[in-house]
């Protein structure tokens, strides 16, 4: 009798990257292969990659190299962003045993059987399984299933977009997209598995409706998307994972605010508050579109929560720069950023630009603008203590607390009781 393999997967990055993983995951369990969370005694580990930072691609290296020494004897699967766009480095690390580009990823099963029938050591041209990313066609639905309460459902991959900064069109191609109907079956399925609520994801999400060759299909829109969920009514709760400024337009807008299944949460990329190193990142509008997008969504959902991306130390920022992002994002109604570091990335155009920030002073501005996120986090909480409004408890059990999001996406802690476990209870917000 063929014995049955324990496989184990890690995911660094994005959202999207964990609806993958749980996709990829689902593809291969079955008789032959079993999941384990547990880090030794395994025979596969996959690891899916991050590589918006150079500490993303070194934090990868770090795990395969823990993995290996663990169990010697395991088969290291890397996929994910940093095996497309770096595939020959990967595979010229010693434990790493399979690469498996953006096109082969959810073809894990299928590698492991060909890797088998190999004998003696591997050359690196036997490791890696890739191909050029403008070849890359089609789109392959995912989603997290069993890992968390909250699952992220991919819509869309692949960006059109060539922010200067950004290496993502190189690792994931051009925008592509699941078709609404599809979207509705997936959501059809995980309606039957009890869950209550769906993270829309996707690379450049307010893009959905480019099809598998990057034209629009039809007139398939990410508003008709989000009209054709709220109309099915199977998920009590929507979420827009990011969308961008210029995207969100006013109908996105005023319809979330009188949907019964969208909530009062978006989740808007700023990365700057200067109109100059805006340009500079190839971005697609101006702070004062950004600051009409965010009026418009508190006039019509004053209660809306809004969180923003940010980066600091883009070359060319100056303290000047820095300070009208600040003064920019102080200003805003908004609720929270996430702020990232600028990280120098091969074959992108701000890696050949001048006046490098010294990374001393992207520390201490990225420190300051956390700080404001604190403060932004906790005026719009402390506006809310008092009210009941609806939270959806999550299952893990931390030291007898269980955590819950409110619609608004204030987070809240209760003492750890299973009646309340997915479930969405009327909470008074503390």
């Amino acid at each position: 009798m063929k014995k049955t393999k324990n496989i184990a997967f890690h995911t660094l990055g994005c959202k999207l990257n964990f609806s993958e993983t749980s996709a990829i995951s689902r593809g291969i369990l079955g008789a032959e292969y079993v999941k384990t969370d547990e880090e030794d005694d395994l025979d596969v580990f996959v690891l899916n990659t991050c590589s918006v930072t150079n500490n993303a691609n070194r934090e990868s290296r770090q795990i395969v190299r823990k993995i290996k020494r663990t169990n010697p004897n395991a088969r290291i699967v890397v996929t994910g962003c940093y095996a497309q766009l770096k595939p020959a480095e990967i595979a010229a690390i010693e434990e790493v045993d399979l690469v498996l580009g953006a096109n082969e990823k959810f073809n894990l099963k299928t590698h492991l059987e060909a890797l088998d029938q190999i004998q003696g050591p591997l050359a690196i041209p036997q490791k890696i399984h890739s191909c050029d990313i403008g070849a890359i066609e089609g789109f392959h639905a995912a989603y997290s299933a069993h890992d968390r309460t909250r699952t992220f459902l991919k819509v869309q991959d692949g960006c059109d977009y060539n922010c200067s900064f950004c290496t993502i069109p190189m690792a994931r191609g051009h925008s592509r997209s699941d078709s609404i109907q599809g979207v509705l079956d997936n959501i059809a399925e995980l309606a039957q598995n009890d869950v209550q609520e769906v993270i829309l994801t996707g690379v450049n999400l307010g893009d959905f409706g480019k099809g598998f060759t990057g034209d629009r299909k039809s007139s398939e829109s990410f508003l008709d998307l989000a009209k054709a969920i709220d109309a099915q009514g199977l998920i009590p709760r929507v979420r827009i994972s990011s969308i961008e400024p210029n995207l969100l337009n006013n109908d996105i807008i005023e319809f979330v605010a009188g949907s019964r299944s969208f909530m009062p949460h978006f989740h808007i990329p700023l990365q700057s508050g200067s109109n100059e190193i805006l340009a500079a990142m190839r971005r697609r509008y101006r702070r004062e579109l950004y600051a009409e997008r965010v009026s418009l969504i508190k006039q019509y959902m004053p209660h809306c929560c809004i969180g923003v991306d940010v980066i600091v130390g883009f070359p060319g920022e100056t303290d000047a720069h820095f300070e009208e992002t600040f003064q920019f994002l102080h200003d805003l109604d908004i609720s929270y950023l996430h702020v990232f570091t600028y990280s120098e990335r091969e074959n992108t155009l701000a890696d050949e630009m001048s006046n490098v920030v010294p990374n001393a002073v992207r520390q201490t501005r990225n420190e300051r603008l956390r700080i404001l996120s604190d403060k932004k986090m906790r005026h719009f909480s402390q506006q809310y203590i008092g009210q009941r409004r609806p939270v959806l408890f999550e299952h893990q059990n931390k030291s007898g607390l269980m955590e819950g999001y409110s619609d608004n996406y204030i987070r809240q802690q209760r003492p750890y009781d299973p009646k309340k476990v997915n479930q969405i209870i009327l909470e008074e917000i503390q």
